[in-house]
């Protein structure tokens, strides 16, 4: 985690004439705005917008203000046609209903904090309990349950949506008010960029992420998919998904994806790390040593030919595979079902706060929490 203070040539005159007539009689070319539409309201009436961003090829975001989720992604598969490849429901009514945080902006804390509850500079906080005795995601009400405030814009890089909360000191019972900041940049290299930037008041921990559910194709499983994860270690768990401590090797194990291997090639295998998560819902950890931007991951679909790349600052990597999906989230005319997506969400380690081996995610006064992930798309 990044925590920081914060030659000429001439040309022929007749051709350099023909030139600029040709500059001064062409159409300039109309940037198309970032589309914004109601997307309803929530019970105290507060709005909820859908922007949609787009790129020069074709690409759309659809990100909405409630949890800050991406509800749509629409990609070129390899023939070209474009095609949506997340999960999510088609309304704020089902999006509210929703469990499963799809699309979701995700805080204070990303992932499981065991027992809910840490200790901070000897203090012990806790947290409410929204997955067995465990936090997960930042509570039952965390940042994906929030409006966030957006103001679209654009950038040399691509159309962009800065949403921006605050949470409050003691909400959700993490100490502290912190200031969040997530800018989602759709790039004209097809790629969609999340910049994650918070400062707090008082010493917090933050652990910021995006919990989309990817499906290549479009719809059906994904057990076809073909992953490569850059990481020869794992963070083994416990039966409450709780790390236990250990960085274990993948080698020899269903966890290895360091070459391209297809989702479902050992996920049923009689693994007791498999059993505990139902599936892969595991942190990777990655093969750097520091905060810079690297490639955690690729996914490819032979089906439709898409390929999903994953660059982040960030040292883990959460590969989960909708496991707990069961048919009663429905959307995009479909019901979604068991490992009918996967997710990854580029992290530091779970139950961080209670692991001290483990990266540190303390953010304190005058510090400013910073990282940045990328999915990039292309097609093979």
């Amino acid at each position: 985690m990044n925590y920081r203070r914060r030659s000429t040539f001439a040309l022929p005159g007749a051709l350099a004439l023909a030139l600029f007539t040709q500059a001064c009689s062409s159409t300039p070319t109309k940037e198309i705005a970032v589309k914004k539409q109601s997307y309803g309201a929530m019970p105290d009436g507060t709005a909820v917008d859908l922007y949609t961003l787009t790129n020069t090829k074709g690409m759309e975001a659809g990100i909405i203000t409630y949890g800050g989720a991406v509800v749509s992604l629409i990609v070129p598969d390899r023939a070209g046609k474009p095609g949506d490849v997340v999960l999510a429901p088609d309304d704020l009514a089902g999006m509210r209903a929703q469990k499963a945080f799809m699309g979701a902006l995700i805080g204070r804390y990303g992932n499981r904090i065991g027992n809910a509850k840490f200790t901070l500079d000897g203090q012990t906080f806790q947290l409410p309990t929204n997955d067995g005795a465990n936090t997960l995601h930042g509570g039952a009400e965390g940042f994906d349950k929030r409006v966030w405030s957006a103001v679209p814009g654009s950038s040399a890089d691509g159309q962009t949506l800065e949403l921006a909360y605050v949470s409050k000191d003691g909400e959700q019972g993490f100490p502290g008010t912190l200031t969040a900041k997530v800018i989602y940049t759709l790039t004209n290299n097809n790629e969609l960029k999340i910049d994650y930037t918070a400062t707090t008041d008082k010493p917090t921990v933050a652990n910021l992420t995006n919990h989309t559910y990817f499906n290549l194709a479009g719809e059906g499983d994904i057990l076809g998919h073909e992953v490569t994860i850059n990481a020869d270690r794992f963070t083994p768990v416990d039966q409450g998904l709780i790390p236990t401590g250990e960085l274990k090797p993948v080698k020899g194990t269903p966890f290895d994806f360091t070459t391209a291997t297809a989702i479902g090639g050992r996920i049923n295998q009689d693994d007791q790390q498999l059993k505990y998560g139902k599936g892969y819902d595991h942190n990777w950890v990655l093969n750097k040593t520091d905060a810079s931007m690297t490639k955690a991951a690729e996914v490819h679909d032979p089906k439709s030919g898409r390929v999903m790349e994953v660059w982040t600052t960030e040292p883990g990597l959460q590969f989960y595979t909708g496991n707990f999906l069961d048919g009663s989230i429905k959307g995009k005319g479909h019901a979604f079902n068991l490992r009918n997506a996967f997710c990854m969400e580029t992290q530091h380690y779970p139950d961080s706060p209670n692991k001290p081996a483990f990266p540190a995610t303390t953010l304190r006064p005058g510090q400013t929490y910073h990282t940045t992930s990328i999915y990039r798309f292309s097609s093979r």
